[in-house]
């Protein structure tokens, strides 16, 4: 495999050998695991938020927080995680909440930058849900600021995106930001 040969030569540009036992089979690890890192790619979003529930069950608020991800940034191909917390005001449709989920990991698996990632998210429930507003904030740390560069081991960054009501109603903001815990 191209990735295979590519991964041995970094190996040897690195200045490792990888013929040591350690690394033998690393060139093919490390390409299974890019597999499932960038899985987001072969996700289809419309399939994900297409499982609709009736709304005559809620005209409320519907908040998922605390989701987990982790992403790759295309800066750096270094990791950053945290949590991703939406929120949508439905009007005429609504999705089980573990699709929400579903749609913060088959976008966080690609090569990412968080302010895009947490945008992708907001416009891809206000399309195909079209509720009346969505808010979504991510809260993450990145390794490329605590590896290299600015070397900071705590800092963490906050990226949000909001919608119709949730943009122009102040309250309505407020609300989502009380109930995930930011102020």
């Amino acid at each position: 495999m191209m990735m295979d040969t590519l991964l041995r030569q970094w190996l040897i540009d690195i200045g490792e050998d990888p013929e040591r036992e350690g690394l033998r089979k690393t060139p093919g690890r490390v390409r299974e695991a890019w597999a499932f890192l960038t899985s987001g790619y072969r996700e289809n979003i419309e399939q994900i938020l297409s499982a609709e529930i009736s709304t005559d069950i809620c005209d409320e608020m519907v908040v998922l927080k605390d989701i987990e991800l982790l992403s790759i940034c295309e800066h750096h191909f270094l990791p950053f995680y945290g949590r991703c917390h939406i929120a949508y005001l439905p009007d005429k449709a609504m999705v089980g909440i573990g699709r929400l989920a579903r749609l913060v990991d088959a976008f966080s698996r690609r090569l990412q930058i968080q302010e895009r990632l947490t945008t992708q998210i907001a416009e891809s429930v206000q399309n195909y849900l079209k509720p009346r507003g969505v808010g979504v904030v991510i809260e993450a740390h990145h390794l490329c600021m605590v590896l290299k560069g600015v070397e900071k081991q705590h800092c963490q960054a906050v990226t949000s995106a909001m919608f119709g009501c949730f943009r122009s109603r102040q309250e309505t903001r407020m609300e989502f930001l009380n109930l995930i815990g930011l102020k």
